[in-house]
Order: structure tokens, then sequence, then C-alpha cells
């Protein structure tokens, strides 16, 4: 047998099995039409944003990295809940535009940016999160040519990491961000060139459950963007702390403490600390990853060799995350739970299979849950981010999940 995550407290279990915004799932699947499903839960989302809110100094905003869920009706709903936007894609920039979203709350970070892309973000009036010296150059030369100042600012890649984290994004060679120690001469290039500058962008990590840590990161984050600020000579008028905070997916996580995270916030950017500066924290699986469930339907129940195989209606090319493809070193069982005996005991260990023709396809293994049988839903939780569009969808032709928030 292997362990699950723990379920989001926010999820209750019933005598006749679990509620997801106090409605039974069934419910919502034939709201929705068809299963497989993913389902968010508004009220978890303002639960959680405003906690952090209420956790962190007033002065730090807050901004979601859209490539966490960009569902469009998802992005309707939080835009009037965080300050900002940080996409990573053109792509994505389209469904912000499509959703009315201002291009000044927006930034685009991404190590890969085409000519195209920049032409699109700079005549918006998107902020450039520049990766390197030649996509740095690239902007300034299309805004000449469309008599427009890029806003600018400079991702760096500091010298120090995120520790505990679960993807690393800076400290020795990465592909991500301006080296630091090459920074300062790049942000008093592309403000001597004229850009409308913003600032820096420094995102150590993602995915920890140690608020020491992340303190540690936010400290080293705004002494370095303070260090380069000075030996460019140039104003830090906005600075992006980037995020790291991470949910707990696996058996023995514990919540991040978010608590201590902002007793470090209150210490590390005391308000005489950059005062012209405007911090931002830039988060996505924290704000919705809890929020969300995957439901999949039994289709076939089948024994191997003394062990049982639960096949399901969804898999890895809805929730490649849960499968453990999703950059995972060990196989690790997500929360889960058969939906309408939630709250009875266990009586058997199964492996939930998906319906592709991969033997990758295993959304949870040696799993103990109550008898599942044909026709009973599954739920997968902490599917609120990189579910659906994390995941190859058109592999094998079974195509996309349904979506619903409620």
């Amino acid at each position: 047998m292997k362990p699950t995550g723990p379920i989001p407290g926010h999820y209750a279990s019933t005598d006749n099995g679990l509620r997801i915004a106090g409605a039974t799932p069934s419910s919502l699947v034939e709201q929705a039409g068809a299963t497989p499903l993913f389902v968010y839960d508004r009220a978890a989302i303002t639960d959680r944003i405003a906690a952090l809110r209420s956790a962190i100094p007033s002065r730090i905003e807050v901004n979601y990295a859209v490539k966490a869920n960009p569902w469009p009706d998802l992005l309707e709903f939080i835009e009037p809940l965080v300050d900002g936007f940080d996409i990573a894609s053109i792509g994505e920039w389209a469904l912000l535009d499509e959703a009315g979203i201002d291009a000044a709350r927006t930034s685009f970070a991404g190590p890969g940016k085409r000519d195209e892309e920049l032409e699109i973000a700079i005549a918006a009036g998107v902020t450039l999160n520049c990766e390197s010296a030649g996509e740095a150059g690239r902007a300034l030369a299309i805004g000449e040519r469309l008599d427009t100042a890029p806003k600018m600012a400079i991702r760096v890649n500091p010298d120090f990491e995120l520790r505990g984290s679960g993807m690393k994004m800076s400290g020795g060679a990465k592909v991500f961000g301006v080296d630091a120690d090459k920074a300062a001469a790049l942000a008093r290039r592309v403000v001597d060139a004229g850009c409308e500058w913003q600032g820096f962008h420094i995102f150590a990590g993602s995915q920890s459950l140690d608020a020491g840590a992340i303190a540690e990161a936010q400290r080293n984050t705004i002494a370095l963007a303070s260090r380069l600020a000075d030996e460019a000579g140039v104003p830090l008028p906005k600075l992006n702390l980037g995020g790291g905070f991470g949910i707990p997916y696996f058996a023995g996580d514990e919540p991040l403490d978010l608590e201590a995270v902002g007793e470090g916030l209150h210490e590390t950017a005391a308000v005489d600390v950059l005062p012209d500066t405007r911090l931002v924290l830039e988060l996505g699986r924290y704000l919705v990853g809890e929020a969300g469930v995957y439901l999949t339907r039994v289709v076939d129940r089948k024994e191997s060799q003394g062990e049982t195989f639960l096949v399901v209606d969804g898999g890895l090319h809805h929730q490649l995350a849960a499968s453990g493809n999703f950059g995972a070193v060990v196989k690790r069982n997500y929360p889960v739970a058969v939906v309408e005996r939630s709250s009875d005991a266990p009586e058997e260990v199964v492996h939930i299979c998906g319906c592709l023709c991969t033997p990758l396809d295993r959304l949870a293994t040696q799993v103990e849950l109550p008898r599942a049988e044909v026709g009973d839903l599954i739920a997968i939780f902490c599917a609120g981010a990189y579910g659906a569009t994390a995941s190859p969808m058109h592999f094998l032709g079974h195509g996309p999940a349904r979506e619903m928030l409620v």
C-alpha cells in the first residue's frame, strides 16, 4: 500500500459522500454533462487570497501567475481579487485581453519570446520581463520601429536558490533570466536606451512548504535587487519577488505556515525598506491549486494476478501531474477519494488507471480505498493548478475534460 496526500480541509465528507462547495459531485457532473470534469471552488480561492492578504504587509501586491490555470472563466473570477497578472506567452495575453484585463496590470516572462510576441506585448503596453541581453536588444529595436518605449524589467538569475523547492529556477547555470553579475549593466543599458523602466523580476523556485526557506529567499531577493539598482545607478520602481509558496500534495506534506511567511515579510519588507518600490508576489498554484477537484468515472474493474485495477474515463491527458509524469522523481499518490463513499473506511488496495493505451497512465498506485464499482466517481484533489493545460490533452484523441466554476 502507498499512502495518499491530505484532502484539503474545505471539502466536506458526509454519510452520503463528498461535497464540493456544498453540492454533490454527481449533481455537478449532471450539470456539466459528463466526466471527466474539473471543478473549481470559488469560495476556496476567495478565502485563500483573503488569508494571504491578511498575513502579508499591505504594501505587497499579489499577482496571479496565469500558467497555473488559464481557464477564461477562472481568470474573469480572479481578476478583481488580485492586483495583476503574470503571463508566460502571448497566448496567455490573448486570454487576458479577451477578458478585458488591462495590459498595465500584466507582465510577460519566458526565455523564448519571439519577435512577433515582443511586438504584440510592446504595442499593448505589457511589461516585458527580459530574460537575456539579446531579448532586450530585440525589444528595444522593435520599440524604436513602433515608436513606442517598451515597458521593460529584467529577470535576474540570482546566485542563490529557494531551498527545498520542488522546481529550482535560479542558482547556477539556468535558461531563466540574466546572471546577477550581468544584470546591473543591462539595466543601465536599457534605461539609457529610453525604455519605460519597470525594475527587476527575481524568481528563485516553486512549490516550497518551508516558510523559513521562503523568508530567506525573500530577504536575499530584496537585498540583491537593491544592490543591483545601486550598481546600475537606476531607480527600482518595481520588484517582483516571485512566489514559491507550495501546497501539500503527498503523504507527510504539511501545509505552508502562512503566518510565518507573513511575519518574515513584515520584517523583510518593512515600510522603510525600498520605500519607493512596488513589491509584488507572483503566485499561481498557491491561489488555485487546492480549489480544484478532478472527477472521473470508473468504467471497468478488473483483476490481474491478484491485483485490482480501477479503470477510469480520465487519465494523464488531463492530469499529467497526478500520474507522476510532470517532473516527479518518485511517483507518489495525490489525495484521492471514492466520491460516494468518501467517509467510509478503506476496504481494499487498488490501482487507479486512466483510459489511455500506455502504462504511464496511472493516477494512483496501490492506494487503500473503500470498494468502488463501475459507474462510481473518483475524485483527484489538488487539481486546480497545472491540470488541464499542463497535460497532453490531444494524446490518443480522447479529447479535453470539461471545466466548471462553482
